[in-house]
Formats: structure tokens, C-alpha cells, sequence
């Protein structure tokens, strides 16, 4: 579990924002998706229903000293996210869960205002006899790649 790390009252860890150190947490939980996903044969026919909850830790200009500019261009906008997590999940099938994860991981650190990407990937699915499976995945932006990157998301 990384530092800032706190429990959602779900079980599941977020991070909690870090004023003294300028950071908030922008956040997409339980976006459902149909995704082509998986190793076997009935996955590779036919797209199955995904869920997930993405985190992203972000530079907050505004802190620690209180409120910043009501001006969105200086958020990380989360309807550009869950479209970036659409556009990751549409390009085609993947194999695995683990790799979904990485890519949108991956694709949402090209913000650079982006330092930390969490990722849940879930196939509620995929058992009758269990909620869901899937994973987690966490990425950071490398501390010599903060100044690179695009100021948003990728088109």
C-alpha cells in the first residue's frame, strides 16, 4: 500500500490528497464497460461486461495555499478520463486483464500534471459463484519524466 493511502469504505485503497505537498486525487469508480478480454475461447467470441475504477494522484496547483482559480483548465478533466478509458478498451482484443490495466494506466500518465495511476480492472462475470476477479495496478510518473508529457489527456 503507498503512502496517502486510505480505504474507501468499499475495501478498496485511494489515496488521500496531500494539500501540504500539492496533490489532489481525480477519480472514475465503476465505469462498465463491454471489452473483448481474456485467454479462452467463449472470451474470444464475444465481448464481456468489465468494470473500473481508476485513480489518478495530480498535481494540485491551488494547494496548500487554499482555493485556486475556478478555471477548468487547470483541473485534470475526469470526462476526458472515462473517454480515455473508453478509447483504451475499444482498440481491440486484449489477452490480458493486467495489460487493459497498464495501457490506461499508461495512457493517463501522458497527462503530465498526472504523477500516480491506479487502474482496477474487474470481470464480475467471470465466475457464477464469485462477485469478480481482476486486478490492480499502480504507475508512477518516473521522477526524471515530471516535466514531460502533454499539460491533458491525448485526443
Amino acid at each position: 500500500m503507498g503512502a496517502g493511502a486510505r480505504p474507501d469504505g468499499h475495501g478498496r485503497m485511494m489515496y488521500a490528497p496531500d494539500a501540504e505537498r500539492g496533490r489532489r486525487v481525480v477519480f472514475l469508480r465503476g465505469l462498465e464497460l463491454m471489452a473483448r478480454l481474456g485467454i479462452h475461447p467463449h472470451e474470444k467470441a464475444a465481448p464481456q461486461r468489465i468494470r473500473l475504477d481508476v485513480e489518478l494522484l495530480v498535481r494540485d496547483e491551488a494547494a496548500p495555499a487554499g482555493v485556486g482559480p475556478d478555471d477548468f483548465r487547470r483541473v485534470v478533466d475526469y470526462q476526458r478520463l472515462v473517454e480515455l478509458a473508453r478509447a483504451v478498451v475499444a482498440t481491440g482484443h486484449v489477452l490480458l486483464v493486467e495489460t487493459l490495466a497498464e495501457r490506461i494506466a499508461a495512457a493517463a500518465l501522458q497527462d503530465a500534471r498526472v504523477e500516480r495511476a491506479r487502474v482496477t480492472v474487474e470481470k464480475p462475470e467471470a465466475f457464477s459463484d464469485v462477485s469478480a476477479v481482476g486486478v490492480v495496478v499502480e504507475r508512477r510518473r518516473q521522477e526524471n519524466d515530471l516535466a514531460g508529457g502533454s499539460a491533458n489527456f491525448p485526443p
